[in-house]
């Protein structure tokens, strides 16, 4: 196994073309996390720090700016608008069909252009998302009063910052490896891991040191469960028919569809902090509106008692739907099984055409929920190890983990993968 590897990492260092791409990832990453230390002016740094301490929707978007929220810099809002942008796209692919048809059966083509129609999508989102974070910090005292020409100015900046990034994104993954979008979120995270270990280090306590060595087991567990359910699959056996063309036999050979266990991977977990994210920005807005009734409303809301329970279920129920959601929307099991009887393949015991559609359909629904409980779980597990514990990181930290882990395996498939082509 360690022959292999190292076999693998001396082939990746022989190409020169695949260095090129790894140069290009890092290159963008490094611009990156350069934006994310420009902060708009004027910013009150320690009561930014307590705001983002004791709030848990902005720490958990602070992960989706990649950590460009923890000094409020030109791309705080990261690539936040672009990942609701997709989302509308992909829920109107339910309700119109002709974008389903574009997105699923036009090939290439079609996905370039419904992507074109997310990104500018995430145009008129980046400057609502931006002018709604600054009329809830300008309320805390984070940033200062400031006139209409100065309000627009910042606006401006950060929908700019936003829009930069989602090119930035798109541009790794058209000239690196692996997808820009999730790399950007995974840079976001592990530059925050030298403070977190830092506030860690200093605020230990001896007497934790049992909870500490949980959390740690804990990690190690659900870092082990994401790589087991991430790389699982269901193998569905297919045979393909014998056929005579000219003098020679073709066919008779049998083999397998391997079907994932969680097809959808990390995006459930984005779509629903997205979808989470939208109602506490929208009563945070009105919490400060100069209508009575309306900031009285918004703010009896967000103090509600239990809101971190109501908050855990709707977070947990997001994940599994968002789960089947995308399911659906990218494997079509009538497409797959019109694929097979077109080149002559065939489940053993299931009829070709409908029959073998309605199985694969069954069994991707059986292995589905699988994986959508999976990721509830892990999910919602460390919101509850905050209320038993009151450590507030921790919500923070496992929807991280989960989406670092992902992201690592999806990177080190699509590296071997070009490795492979390379040797072939």
């Amino acid at each position: 196994m360690l022959g292999l590897f190292l076999r693998k990492i001396k082939l990746v260092l022989s190409d020169p073309s695949l260095l090129g791409r790894i140069g290009f990832v890092i290159g963008a990453l490094i611009l990156f996390r350069a934006l994310a230390s420009i902060p708009i002016p004027g910013v009150d740094a320690l009561r930014l720090d307590q705001f983002l301490g004791n709030n848990q929707f902005f720490g958990l978007l602070n992960i989706f700016s990649g950590g460009g929220l923890s000094n409020l810099s030109v791309v705080m809002l990261g690539v936040g608008p672009y990942i609701t942008a997709s989302i509308i796209m992909q829920l109107a692919t339910i309700i119109f069909p002709k974008l389903k048809e574009m997105y699923q059966e036009e090939g290439d083509l079609g996905r370039r252009t419904f992507s074109q129609y997310s990104r500018l999508l995430s145009v008129p989102l980046a400057f609502i998302q931006a002018f709604a974070f600054l009329f809830i910090l300008q309320g805390q005292g984070i940033v200062p009063q400031l006139a209409l020409a100065g309000i627009a100015l910042n606006v401006i900046a950060i929908a700019a910052g936003s829009i930069l990034l989602m090119w930035i994104g798109e541009l790794v993954t058209e000239f690196g490896i692996g997808n820009g979008v999730s790399l950007l979120i995974f840079a976001g995270i592990v530059a925050s891991l030298p403070q977190t270990v830092a506030q860690l280090a200093f605020s230990f306590d001896p007497s934790q040191i049992p909870l500490y060595l949980t959390f740690l087991v804990a990690a190690l567990a659900i870092t082990y469960g994401v790589v087991v359910v991430t790389e699982a699959e269901r193998p569905v056996p297919v045979t393909y028919a014998k056929r005579v063309k000219g003098n020679k036999l073709y066919g008779g050979v049998s083999t397998y569809v391997p079907l994932r266990l969680n097809q959808a991977g990390v995006i459930p977990i984005i779509f629903a902090l997205s979808i989470l994210l939208f109602p506490q920005l929208l009563l945070n807005f009105a919490a400060r509106s100069s209508i009575g009734w309306l900031a009285a409303g918004a703010s009896a809301l967000l103090a509600v008692p239990g809101g971190a329970v109501f908050y855990a279920a709707f977070y947990f129920i997001l994940v599994f739907v968002f789960t089947y959601f995308y399911t659906a929307v990218t494997f079509d099991p009538n497409l797959l099984a019109t694929n097979l009887q077109k080149n002559g393949a065939f489940v053993p015991g299931v009829r070709p055409g409908n029959q073998t559609s309605e199985y694969l359909a069954k069994v991707i629904t059986r292995i589905t929920m699988v994986g959508a409980l999976f990721l509830g779980v892990v999910a919602v597990l460390p919101l509850i190890a905050q209320g038993l514990t009151g450590f507030a990181s921790l919500a923070i930290g496992g929807t991280a983990l989960l989406i670092a882990v992902s992201v690592i395996l999806d990177l080190v498939r699509k590296i071997d993968a070009q490795v492979s082509l390379r040797e072939y």
